[in-house]
């Protein structure tokens, strides 16, 4: 029996702390690979997250809060290029705290998904993609019919359990898939709404391996938009994508994921906002350090709520954004490493 797919999760997956200097251009590094997808964060100012993917080019950067088409403006910086070991920087005039501000505390949460782009024809809709089938990510750019019933390839050996789609054209919302949730409904990554029911965003379709069904909702398949995806399948050891059911207790749930996080994003279904907590800012259990991918809001420093361990988390506070008693939340965790290695021998919690 296989322990896990993947013993060296920070091949595939790794975070990257820095202050920024205020030089441009400002090379970042010690990623470990050449990523393919960058999500960036300021963590003491209260500025936009900055999604760049080297699928649009780095010139073209999206912001996980907001609905706003992408934008190539040097007003707000960009990525020059995507290196070996992480990505050069070039700031943006007067918004320069957006990724490299001088004494400004910064997080880089990196993806590697091909290095490399292929044109994928499985679906009704010809896509562009990089995908990594080892671990289960991909990038997608497609161009929407407005025809229900559509389909995209998304370049992995399996089903994703979770996909992301933003129209890089119109000032549409982030649709997620999840399949906590399932294919009858949908979340906006850019809003704290709840959970919402409708045909037009997946066609009440689950993914398959090959491909993943479009509904024909404006914000994932409005006719001549150019879109980009981001889809996530589960391995063991390296990524999980579930949900869980708060008890409103101080002990709280422990979920099992099969590996020592070092990501999770988490969302209730219903009104609550959107939590992501990593390992490299929170370096201990007791000190939590919380963002928010739905808001531009400075990080929180929130002890004893949450704790990282061997083969999951478990959440320690009442906090209603995590723990509300019978309420229901999904989450998307990724490893710093196997509960157990492909060898047998077990990891450490913290």
């Amino acid at each position: 029996m296989a322990y896990t797919d993947i013993d060296k999760s920070d091949e595939y997956f790794n975070t990257v702390l820095y202050t920024g200097d205020s030089a441009s251009p400002k090379s970042i590094t010690g990623v470990g690979f050449k990523p393919d997808f960058v999500w960036s964060k300021s963590r003491s100012t209260a500025e936009n997250h900055n999604l760049y993917d080297a699928v649009r080019g780095g010139t073209q950067g999206l912001r996980s809060n907001s609905d706003a088409a992408e934008t190539s403006s040097n007003t707000y910086g960009y990525v020059s290029t995507f290196n070996s070991d992480g990505v050069t920087y070039i700031s943006g005039g007067t918004n320069n705290d957006l990724n490299n501000g001088s004494g400004v505390t910064f997080v880089n949460w990196n993806w590697l998904a091909s290095n490399t782009t292929a044109s994928n024809t499985d679906g009704s809709i010809t896509s562009t993609v990089s995908a990594n089938t080892t671990s289960g990510f991909s990038i997608v750019s497609y161009t929407g019919n407005g025809t229900s019933g559509a389909t995209v390839g998304h370049g992995l050996d399996s089903a994703p359990a979770c996909y992301v789609v933003k129209s890089r054209d119109t000032a549409y919302d982030w649709r997620m898939y999840h399949q906590g949730i399932g294919a009858t409904k949908y979340l906006n990554l850019n809003q704290t709404i709840a959970a919402g029911t409708a045909t037009n965003a997946w066609n009440n379709t689950a993914p398959t391996s090959s491909v993943f069904s479009l509904g024909n909702g404006a914000t994932v398949n409005q006719s001549s938009d150019d879109f980009i995806a981001y889809c996530f399948a589960e391995k063991k050891g390296f990524s999980k994508f579930g949900s869980y059911v708060g008890n409103g207790n101080s002990n709280g749930p422990f979920i099992y994921t099969g590996f020592k996080p070092a990501w999770v994003v988490m969302k209730g279904t219903n009104v609550n906002g959107w939590l992501v907590i990593d390992n490299k800012r929170t370096a201990f259990n007791s000190d939590s350090k919380f963002l928010y991918p739905s808001e531009p809001d400075a990080e929180e420093s929130l002890p004893g709520r949450f704790d990282f361990l061997s083969n999951g988390f478990k959440l320690r506070n009442t906090w209603t954004a995590f723990n509300s008693s019978g309420q229901e939340y999904i989450y998307m965790a990724f490893a710093e490493n196997p509960f157990v290695t492909s060898t047998g021998i077990p990891a450490c919690a913290r």
